[in-house]
């Protein structure tokens, strides 16, 4: 199963997004979607799977809950918007994701490109997209695409946006 990762799109839809994604049979965002035209967008391209942001309002949180946790080909999945990094995770999510962590931890907020394992949790994998969108401080717009099978996330690839 092929996955396309993104989230603090801001309102913002890079229409490069599409390229990169029309292979996938899913699209996760994780959160500050800015509005509910992206998603629609999004879901054009391939089923979604979504998260609210802070940032978003009523008619994103109307569709899309503030956590997922859902499974695929086997891996455990946990995905919200504000979760922190390995070692810092946010008070909501520290005590759950310590006592039973999930193989697959993806998050959004902090603009932040990270994929990492967290070698405190054993083999639970660690992703945040960084941000899609042109609102923030980050200096290069990404996207991650990855693939899952068998219980195993693999192929993972980091795409920069122009």
């Amino acid at each position: 199963m092929r996955i396309g990762l993104l989230s603090d799109t801001h309102h913002f839809f890079d229409e490069a997004i599409g390229k990169h994604f029309q292979e996938c049979d899913e699209i996760w965002h994780a959160g500050d979607f800015g509005t509910i035209a992206i998603a629609d967008r999004l879901s054009e391209i391939a089923p979604l799977v979504g998260v609210y942001g802070n940032i978003d309002g009523q008619d994103i949180r109307s569709v899309y809950p503030q956590d997922q946790h859902f499974e695929r080909e086997g891996v455990r999945i946990w995905m919200t918007h504000i979760g922190g990094v390995p070692g810092r995770y946010c008070l909501p999510v520290k005590k759950r994701i310590e006592t039973d962590p999930p193989d697959l931890f993806v998050c959004g907020h902090s603009h932040i490109l990270k994929v990492a394992r967290d070698p405190a949790l054993g083999r639970m994998l660690y992703m945040n997209p960084g941000a899609a969108g042109k609102q923030g401080f980050q200096v290069h717009r990404t996207l991650i695409r990855f693939s899952i099978e068998k219980g195993s996330v693999f192929g993972v690839e980091v795409i920069q946006l122009a």
